[in-house]
């Protein structure tokens, strides 16, 4: 049986994080084979724990999304995606908006792409 942690950036409204980088709240579900999804925490970070923070800090200090095998938002930026790599944490981001429904898009191959990435959402939260 082949498992994974998966993690969602959730808005205020439930909805998919329009930014990875400034998403305050991720849902982690644990998926299987099955194609089961159980949500199975919920990781709250503060303002210089999200991962544009962490990012821009560059000290090199693991991040609490290091320790998911997936990470889903809307958008993302390369730099955070390719720091998160570097745990073998990869980063995804998708158009859909429903938290479950991209897990499970996920894991049959089919979730939809994200949107570009949006400069501004990192410097002006």
């Amino acid at each position: 049986m082949v498992e994974k942690l998966v993690a969602v950036a959730v808005a205020n409204d439930g909805s998919i994080a329009a930014h990875a980088g400034r998403a305050l709240q991720w849902k982690v579900y644990l998926i299987s084979d099955e194609i089961n999804a159980s949500l199975t925490w919920t990781l709250n970070l503060t303002k210089t724990g999200c991962l544009h923070e962490w990012h821009v800090r560059g000290d090199g200090d693991r991040h609490p999304l290091h320790f998911v095998d997936i990470a889903i938002a809307a958008s993302a930026g390369e730099g955070v995606r390719r720091r998160l790599q570097e745990r073998n944490t990869e980063l995804f981001t998708t158009i859909e908006t429903n938290p479950e429904k991209a897990v499970k898009d996920y894991w049959t191959g089919n979730l939809a792409e994200g949107l570009p990435h949006d400069h501004k959402a990192c410097s002006h939260p």
